[in-house]
């Protein structure tokens, strides 16, 4: 399912609000005591690993599965208690995007305006504004067959904002996507929130919610383990992290030996790099670094940083982001 309706009114609060969601399959705990608020023009990042819960949420909140526990609401409508109504204030792009082939952008869009109603009058004026808006003038009247997977993914967003959502929910939308054409829909997506669009963004693209994201919350096993800014949750990790790239194989090898007794190292052979978390500056660091000169390491590069969205997620899930896999259930 690509989309559900939307009409934009003069509501004025929350746009999108979860109060101690909870959600179970049979003996499955997936969805715990989750809580948050979105407000327009604001763009929510929900981070977690694959299984963590986060379509699971998603799926509540746009009515596509019952809430067993807690409750919700979109633009002041109850979720439970009103979904027609919610549906009609709301847009959803899936993990997977929904576009008919066999027709243009242009049908596709037509399509979807027929579908809610919009009068024939405004169906024409609507799609030019939205074709123009979002750079797809280029490939808007080619068959969706054609198109690349960026220029796919655009036209399924643009297709949830035909009848002009709320609150719009996009659930791993670069999934798959090559650099060029995930930057094509982040530029889309800030552009939804600028105009107003509360956004709830799930990913498993840490850079794309940094980006993005004015503000996000961490699940894990469907329970919430942090909430913030990007910038608050990376400063309340406490640390840096020293980043040590060896020269090869071998040298690799040695250094993770030498450095495994240090707490939360974590190696990566495919690169030859090694992060260490960092709390007492740079007499740690230099130590560290005369520890493997002195076991003979040749080192081909090193740096302390500051700390980034991968380096919060791993400290708490004890997972590295898993790039464009499929939460569930």
């Amino acid at each position: 399912m690509s989309i559900r309706v939307v009409v934009m009114s003069t509501y004025i609060g929350p746009v999108i609000e979860a109060r101690r969601l909870g959600k179970s399959f049979k003996d499955l705990v997936a969805v715990h005591d989750v809580s948050f608020s979105i407000d327009r023009g604001r763009i929510f990042g929900l981070l977690g690993p694959n299984g963590a819960g986060k379509t699971t949420l998603v799926k509540m909140l746009t009515t596509l599965i019952s809430i067993d526990r807690g409750g919700a609401a979109v633009a002041g409508h109850d979720v439970a208690g009103d979904p027609d109504a919610v549906r009609r204030v709301i847009g959803l792009a899936g993990q997977v995007a929904a576009v008919d082939e066999k027709l243009s952008a242009r049908e596709n869009l037509a399509l979807f305006a027929r579908l809610y109603k919009i009068p024939r009058r405004q169906r024409r004026r609507r799609i030019d504004e939205l074709v123009e808006r979002f750079g797809m003038a280029e490939f808007a009247d080619r068959l969706a067959s054609t198109y690349s997977g960026g220029q796919r993914r655009r036209l399924d967003i643009v297709a949830a904002l035909v009848a002009e959502p709320m609150a719009l929910f996009l659930d791993e939308p670069t999934t798959g996507l090559d650099p060029r054409s995930r930057a094509d829909v982040w530029d889309a997506i800030r552009v939804l929130a600028a105009e107003g669009t509360a956004i709830l963004l799930t990913t498993q693209y840490l850079e794309e919610a940094d980006r993005l994201a004015d503000e996000l919350v961490v699940i894990d096993r469907g329970r919430t383990v942090a909430t913030g800014s990007p910038e608050l949750l990376k400063h309340q990790l406490g640390r840096d992290v020293l980043e040590v790239h060896m020269a090869t194989d071998t040298d690799f090898a040695a250094a993770d030996s030498t450095l495994g007794a240090v707490e939360g190292k974590l190696g990566d052979p495919s690169s030859r790099q090694i992060d260490v978390p960092i709390t007492t500056g740079a007499t740690q660091s230099l130590d560290l670094l005369r520890r493997l000169e002195d076991r003979g390491v040749a080192i081909s590069d090193f740096r302390l940083r500051r700390p980034t969205l991968d380096d919060v997620f791993l400290a708490l899930t004890g997972n590295r982001p898993t790039d464009g896999g499929h939460d569930s259930p």
